[in-house]
């Protein structure tokens, strides 16, 4: 038995147990054994079947669709690895549900996430990893320790392993997400370009103008998340109206919700690159898509968490998600 072996237990909830597993050998420990059931009435009941005591808990559990499901299984975990005398509780959520409600912009409005953060903390969250949140200042809405993952590094990787900088600027889809593009750009060695859009209400996007060459350009979008696919859809028109050569995609959360398929297999993108934080069911037709797997990325962090070294070379670096 390996020291980590001795110190934690890794446990899947129902959200993403393919993720959970690659977490696991990554970090070189077998799953937990746990089971969620449900009662007759949708009620929720967890079984742990070993012992937890004086262990560091990882609980995997993305709060994505059905997120309210999800997160509730994710509470009542939390309470049972707390009430079975675990030393500390870890919270690796790839995906934070509820994100997109970070702050008020209309009067009587709630602020979700940071009602999402207290339930956790109240239900005896000790540290809570995740990866690219929708609002980074999501992390002070915590009064416990965030870590807070990129996929740029992985998504770095596919687009260096294919040589498909060459000739590339990277795209922000949005003004609020340069920073990432940025961070792409670092790792590729390109240019940015920006896409100015105004969006009437939720889910429901409007391209203004191109900001930056891409004229004779591969273009890359990156992004946080795709929901309805509206927004990085009308961007891929925009830079081939624009002169792109062609556009490649990539997110780190695909929620694809409603018209998200239909719209992106319909649109001039030649290629999306998504990760697996949020498992998609096998009826999805995801024909465009190339998954890049965050578990040997989150499977590092937990293994630097507990050697208690800093996991800020991960943010720094290219990721193979092979290593």
């Amino acid at each position: 038995m390996s020291q980590l072996d001795k110190e934690i237990k890794i446990f899947a909830l129902n959200s993403n147990k393919p993720l959970a597993e690659k977490i696991a050998d990554k970090v070189g420990v077998k799953l937990g054994k746990s089971d969620v059931k449900r009662f007759s009435d949708g009620e929720i009941q967890i079984n742990i079947d070993e012992s937890v005591r004086g262990k560091d808990v990882y609980l995997v559990q993305s709060t994505s669709a059905p997120v309210n499901d999800n997160l509730m299984e994710l509470l009542i975990m939390i309470d049972a690895v707390k009430r079975a005398s675990a030393r500390s509780v870890n919270l690796v959520m790839p995906y934070y549900g509820y994100a997109r409600q970070d702050r008020k912009t209309r009067a009587r409005e709630p602020i979700t996430a940071k009602l999402v953060a207290d339930m956790l903390q109240k239900a005896g969250a000790d540290r809570v990893l995740s990866l690219d949140l929708h609002a980074p200042q999501i992390q002070g809405f915590f009064d416990i320790p965030v870590d807070n993952l990129m996929g740029a590094p992985l998504l770095a990787d596919y687009f260096l392993s294919h040589e498909l900088e060459k000739d590339a600027v990277v795209v922000s889809p949005d003004h609020g997400g340069v920073t990432r593009a940025r961070k792409l750009a670092e790792f590729l060695k390109t240019p940015i370009a920006i896409v100015d859009k105004r969006r009437p209400k939720a889910n429901v996007a409007e391209v203004m103008n191109i900001i930056g060459d891409v004229e004779g350009k591969r273009a890359i979008i990156i992004d946080d998340m795709i929901d309805t696919a509206g927004t990085i859809t009308l961007a891929s028109q925009a830079l081939m109206d624009a002169g792109a050569t062609e556009v490649y995609a990539s997110a780190t959360h695909a929620v694809l919700s409603g018209p998200a398929i239909e719209r992106l297999n319909n649109s001039p993108i030649k290629k999306l690159i998504l990760t697996d934080s949020i498992n998609q069911p096998e009826e999805k037709d995801l024909s465009k898509a190339e998954i890049v797997s965050v578990g040997p990325l989150m499977g590092e962090a937990i293994k630097l968490i507990q050697e208690h070294k800093p996991v800020s070379p991960l943010f720094n670096t290219r990721f193979q998600s092979h290593n």
